[in-house]
């Protein structure tokens, strides 16, 4: 049985670890409210902008702008991959990096050569340690989530596309659904897959009996698209930035609020422990001195 020192010692420092765990799950309290703000806010906007450009790519051939057309070989295949700078959030990072894992297997296994594009530390070191490569990686950045990241991680790919590096580029990262759920996303940027997206809408504008407004555009569509489609694949990437950092924001804060939890169960547990070591010892000097008054008297 351990000594009263060594389970006090032990009560301390679990108590001492609570207090790290409660001052953790505050910080990313406050942080969530502001990144769940941040989301929310833009994704009326990234909703919209993705029903202008259905409606434009509608009127324009397949081939009218580079990032409208499939390639004819598909042999190299990148993968965005947004996840956290820092841990302790429980399996949110791993699952997208799991996502992102299985669908890199997948291009793998179909003939194609997959590369990474990783935002975020935990992304870049997961993929460091596999047998894939990253032609890019942006660690410490996601503490200040800008614009200007968004679009310098979509330029690339979009430069990659256009120049036939790519035939294949998709987007891994964690979607904020609630504060209990944040899902691995898998979304593909490119090729645009605008136009079915739009006939969907179209059709779920038929069942509904909404008639669909025409639009008359200037300049032309093609000049119009020229401007929106890079802009599109910035805005999603964007989306995906500000989704993640919510998401982890989210998840840590569970995470840390399970930790505390665990210390307050693990501080009961070692209190009892305490007691009945310390009534343990009492009974043993109890024994001890009747045990030597009886020796005295006989």
């Amino acid at each position: 049985m351990p000594s009263l020192k060594d389970v006090k010692m032990k009560i301390v420092g679990v108590g001492k670890t609570k207090q790290i765990t409660k001052a953790m799950n505050m910080v990313a309290s406050a942080k969530l409210r502001g990144a769940q703000a941040r989301i929310e806010r833009f994704r009326p906007y990234a909703a919209k902008y993705h029903d202008v450009l259905a409606e434009l790519s509608r009127k324009v051939e397949g081939n009218a702008h580079p990032l409208l057309s499939e390639h004819d070989e598909k042999k190299n295949c990148a993968i965005v991959m947004i996840t956290s700078d820092r841990g302790l959030c429980g399996s949110f990072n791993g699952n997208i990096i799991s996502a992102a894992m299985k669908l890199a297997k997948e291009k793998a296994e179909a003939g194609m050569q997959v590369s990474f594009s990783c935002v975020g530390r935990k992304g870049r070191d997961a993929v460091r340690a596999s047998v894939y490569e990253a032609f890019s990686a942006h660690a410490d950045r996601m503490g200040s989530i800008d614009f200007g990241l968004a679009s310098t991680v979509a330029q690339e790919v979009i430069n990659g596309y256009e120049a036939m590096a790519y035939d294949e580029v998709w987007l891994v990262y964690g979607e904020f659904v609630s504060m209990g759920h944040q899902p691995p996303r898998t979304l593909c940027l490119l090729p645009l897959s605008t136009p079915g997206a739009d006939e969907a809408g179209e059709e779920e504008a038929q069942a509904s009996g909404e008639a669909r407004c025409e639009y008359v555009y200037e300049p032309e569509e093609e000049k119009l698209l020229a401007e929106l489609l890079p802009s599109y694949v910035k805005v999603q990437v964007y989306r995906g930035l500000l989704d993640t950092s919510a998401s982890e924001h989210a998840a840590r804060m569970a995470a840390m609020d399970n930790a505390t939890r665990n210390c307050n169960e693990m501080i009961g547990m070692l209190t009892l422990l305490y007691n009945k070591t310390r009534q343990a010892s009492i009974t043993s000097e109890l024994i001890d001195i009747v045990g030597g008054a009886e020796a005295l008297n006989g």
